[in-house]
């Protein structure tokens, strides 16, 4: 790591203070002639001011320096005040930039080292006040350098702990858009698709019916009116939706019709040319709202996809309760353009509506037509 001799205006300031602190006890007059730096000695206890503005960048050599100038001049019959303050700083720095290993075995060696060779000026006694005074420094330099970096690792964990949350807010805010998306192409499939098959029937009527049976032709232009009219209610219910700030409001734009309103789906298919066989077998057996809704909705997705493939021929619409479940069977003809099992987005949807009130669908060829077949708990029901 490169030396930083600087960290901003308050590392500035921190190392000018420091690099004083020092000096000045190099120069201070002490009363007691073991403190006092013999001129000879002076490069060896000034050594220490200038290495401690690379302790950012080197602390452990920092700290080695300045304990090798604590103990030399110890060995010469002085105790350092500067050499030992410098000793503490660097102890600091070690505990703060290495990580708390490091910075014990450095602070123990570094203390012991102040406690041993302290005792050759003070005439062999380890346990002198004065002595004992610095290695506490020491000691307690460590330990807030200790503290300090915890702090500092705290803080950055909950920094990016913080920034986890914020990426994964984001991330369920993206999900969630993209859900919404998925919903509203579903529910406009499920509002618009039908009315616009009931608009393309009866247009068929009208034009084939326009010269020999003119009232007919006036009955399919009629429903195409009504089925505009109620298509363009429901695009305009879907942009309301869509540019609606209140979540609330999206229970009223859904269509809700359930099982009861099959004679009116029927008749409207029945109008526009499509014939279509009711076979009720089910004995009115319950299901829930959810499941009555999703039901209606299958029912019209069968009948439509019976007006785009089929062939003209009557579509059989079987309704029955077998091993606690309502079955909803719709069988139809194929035309030349045929029908695939796999289905499109409105099959696709149809899944998931019924998945979700833990129903199943099953759409197969079968007897030279396709069967969709629903299959919806009852309520109640193991």
């Amino acid at each position: 790591m490169p030396p930083r001799l600087r960290s901003g205006p308050v590392g500035r300031v921190t190392d000018l203070i420091t690099v004083g602190v020092i000096v000045l006890f190099v120069v201070l007059p002490y009363p007691e002639a073991v403190f006092r730096t013999a001129a000879p000695l002076l490069p060896v206890a000034l050594l220490p001011a200038i290495a401690i503005l690379f302790r950012r960048g080197w602390p452990l050599t920092v700290l080695a320096l300045s304990l090798t100038c604590a103990i030399i001049l110890s060995f010469t019959g002085q105790v350092s005040p500067s050499s030992l303050i410098a000793v503490a700083v660097s102890a600091f720095a070690v505990a703060d930039l290495r990580g708390r290993i490091a910075g014990v075995i450095a602070v123990s060696t570094a203390a012991g080292a102040v406690f041993l060779s302290s005792a050759a000026p003070l005439g062999g006694d380890f346990f002198d006040a004065r002595t004992l005074q610095f290695v506490f420094v020491i000691a307690l330099a460590g330990a807030l350098g200790d503290a300090t970096r915890s702090r500092r690792e705290f803080a950055q964990a909950m920094t990016e702990r913080a920034e986890r949350a914020e990426r994964g807010r984001d991330d369920e805010a993206r999900r969630r858009v993209a859900e919404e998306r998925v919903r509203i192409a579903r529910d406009l499939h499920d509002v618009v698709a039908h009315q616009i098959s009931v608009i393309s029937l009866s247009a068929g009527v009208a034009s084939s019916a326009l010269d020999a049976r003119p009232e007919r032709a006036r009955e399919a232009l009629a429903t195409i009116r009504s089925a505009s009219r109620t298509v363009l209610a429901d695009i305009g219910g879907l942009m309301a939706l869509l540019r609606s700030d209140d979540r609330g409001d999206a229970s009223d734009l859904h269509p809700q019709t359930g099982l009861a309103g099959t004679a009116d789906l029927i008749a409207q298919f029945a109008d526009a040319g499509m014939p279509v066989e009711l076979h009720d077998e089910s004995g009115g057996a319950l299901v829930s709202p959810a499941s009555d809704h999703v039901a209606y909705l299958a029912l019209r997705e069968g009948l439509t996809n019976a007006h785009k493939h089929g062939d003209g021929a009557a579509v059989v619409v079987r309704l029955k309760r077998r091993d606690g479940a309502l079955h909803l069977e719709i069988r139809n003809g194929l035309g030349h353009r045929g029908a695939s099992t796999a289905g499109g987005h409105g099959l696709l949807g149809l899944r998931e509506r019924v998945a979700a009130v833990r129903g199943d669908v099953r759409a197969e060829r079968a007897d030279d037509g396709f069967l969709l077949t629903v299959r919806l708990p009852v309520a109640g029901a193991a």
